[in-house]
C-alpha cells in the first residue's frame, strides 16, 4: 500500500469560530491553485473537517513540500488509505511505519481514533491489533508509549481508515487573502523581505515597491529585488513590484538637505511615494523591514520624523528582533543568500559619516521645503515601472528548460 493522499491540519483557524469557514475556504483556494499550476492531477478533497489532497499519481514528496510553504497549514502528513477492515488496517499500519523503520527509527506508539462507531472494535482495543501486527512484521521495534520515535495515527471514519506516522511543520498563520492587502518597501537587505514574510504570515497579500537609483544601483541590485520577489511568492503567490526611478529624487535631497538629516529626507520621500502608490491601487498599508534602533534612520525619533508624511499605518514586523533573530528567519525563509550578493540599493548612496539619530521633525521640514516635493514625487510615481513576479513560473520553467 502507498501514501495516496496528504492530510493538512489547519493552523488558527480552528480558534475563529463563526468566522472558521471563510478562512477554510480560502485556505482550500490557495491550494487548488497551487496544485493547478504545479501538480495539475492532484486535487483536494474534504470530509467531516478533514482537508485531504489526493496525489492521482502526483510526487508526493514535491507536492509535501509546497503545501509546507502555504499560510494557514499547521502540518502535514502523507496518509495511507484503507477500507474499514481489519486486515487491511493492519498492512496499511505497516506499510505507513515501513519507512520510518528504514530511517532507523526503533520505538513506536499506536494512537486510534474509532469515529465510525459501527467498527465493531473499539480504539484502545485497535492499538493493541495494529501494535502486535507491526511488531509481528518489524522485529526491530519496540513499543514506548511515553516518548516513541514514531507516533502511528490511525482514524476510522465511516468513508474509511487514514493511517500515517509522518508530521510535517507547516508555515502555520493565516491563509493569504485573508488579512487584506498592503505595500513592502523591498530593499535588497535581510530585513525587509523576512518583513514581508512575517506580514504574509498574517493572511496580507503582498505587493512591493523598490526604489532604484541608476546608475548607483546596477541591473544587478534590481535584479535581486526581483530574485527576493520571487521567493516570497512561493509564500504568498505572486507579487506586484513597483519599482520605482529614484534618482532624480535622490540627487535633489543630496544637493540641498544638510548631509546629517539626509537619510531621514530620502525615507520620508519614499513614505510619500509609496502612500501614492498604495491609493492608486486601494491598499491600506505599508511595510517596513525597520528593526528599533538597529541603524540611525530606525530609532524613535527618526521613525517619528520619517512618518510624519503619511496618514498610511506603516507596519513593522520585525520592530522588537535583533539582527541574528532576522538573519536565522531570513536563511529559513530562504531570502538569506540572495539578500547578501554585494550589489547595493539606494539606501546605501550617500550615506553621511555621522547621521543624526534624533532629527528634529520641524527643521527636517523646513530643509525640505527648499524642494518642489509635490512635483518630484509625481514625477517619479508616473514613470514607476511595474511587473508582476511569480516564483512558481520560474521554478516551472526552470524546469521545463532542462528537458
Amino acid at each position: 500500500m502507498n501514501e495516496d493522499a496528504i492530510l493538512i491540519r489547519y493552523a488558527e483557524l480552528a480558534i475563529k469560530g463563526r468566522n472558521r469557514k471563510k478562512f477554510e475556504r480560502r485556505l482550500e483556494k490557495t491550494i487548488q491553485q497551487l496544485l493547478q499550476h504545479r501538480f495539475p492531477q492532484a486535487a483536494t478533497s474534504r470530509t467531516f473537517g478533514r482537508l485531504y489532497v489526493e496525489l492521482n499519481g502526483e510526487d508526493g514528496a514535491k507536492v509535501l513540500e509546497a503545501l509546507r510553504h502555504v499560510f494557514g497549514i499547521s502540518s502535514v502528513s502523507p496518509v495511507v488509505r484503507t477500507a474499514n477492515i481489519e486486515a487491511d488496517i493492519k498492512k496499511g499500519a505497516a506499510a505507513a511505519i515501513s519507512s520510518a523503520v528504514n530511517q532507523g527509527k526503533r520505538t513506536f506508539k499506536v494512537s486510534c481514533r474509532r469515529i465510525d462507531k459501527k467498527f465493531p472494535t473499539g480504539s484502545q482495543e485497535m492499538n493493541q491489533v495494529i501494535g502486535k501486527y507491526v511488531l509481528q512484521q518489524f522485529s526491530e521495534l519496540a513499543v514506548d508509549v511515553h516518548h516513541p520515535d514514531v507516533e502511528l495515527f490511525v482514524e476510522i471514519r465511516q468513508e474509511g481508515t487514514s493511517i500515517t506516522g509522518k508530521k510535517y511543520k507547516g508555515a502555520g498563520g493565516l491563509p493569504t487573502g485573508t488579512g487584506g492587502r498592503a505595500l513592502l518597501l523591498l530593499s535588497g537587505g535581510i530585513d525587509s523581505p523576512v518583513a514581508g514574510f512575517e506580514a504574509m504570515k498574517r493572511g496580507v497579500t503582498l505587493e512591493a515597491i523598490h526604489f532604484h537609483s541608476p546608475p548607483y544601483t546596477s541591473p544587478q541590485a534590481k535584479q535581486k529585488v526581483e530574485d527576493l520577489a520571487a521567493v516570497l511568492s512561493e509564500y504568498g503567490g505572486p507579487v506586484k513590484l513597483h519599482v520605482v526611478p529614484f534618482t532624480e529624487a535622490q540627487l535633489a535631497i543630496h544637493q540641498q538637505v544638510p548631509d546629517n538629516v539626509e537619510i531621514t529626507v530620502m525615507r520620508r520621500f519614499m513614505l510619500r511615494m509609496a502612500e501614492q502608490l498604495a491609493n492608486a491601487e486601494d491598499i491600506k498599508a505599508l511595510i517596513s523591514g525597520e528593526s528599533l534602533g538597529q541603524v540611525a534612520s530606525q530609532t524613535l525619533d527618526s521613525m517619528y520624523a520619517i512618518n510624519q508624511v503619511t496618514s498610511m499605518p506603516v507596519l513593522r514586523p520585525l520592530i522588537t528582533q535583533d539582527k541574528l533573530e532576522i538573519t536565522e528567519k531570513a536563511r529559513e525563509v530562504g531570502t538569506y543568500d540572495i539578500s547578501i550578493r554585494p550589489f547595493e540599493d539606494c539606501c546605501t548612496i550617500f550615506l553621511p559619516a555621522d547621521p543624526k539619530t534624533k532629527p528634529n521633525a520641524e527643521k527636517v521640514a523646513y530643509y525640505e521645503s527648499f524642494l518642489a516635493i509635490d512635483d518630484i514625487v509625481a514625477d517619479a510615481v508616473e514613470r514607476t515601472e511595474v511587473r508582476t513576479i511569480d516564483g512558481r513560473t520560474k521554478q516551472d520553467k526552470e524546469l521545463e528548460d532542462l528537458f
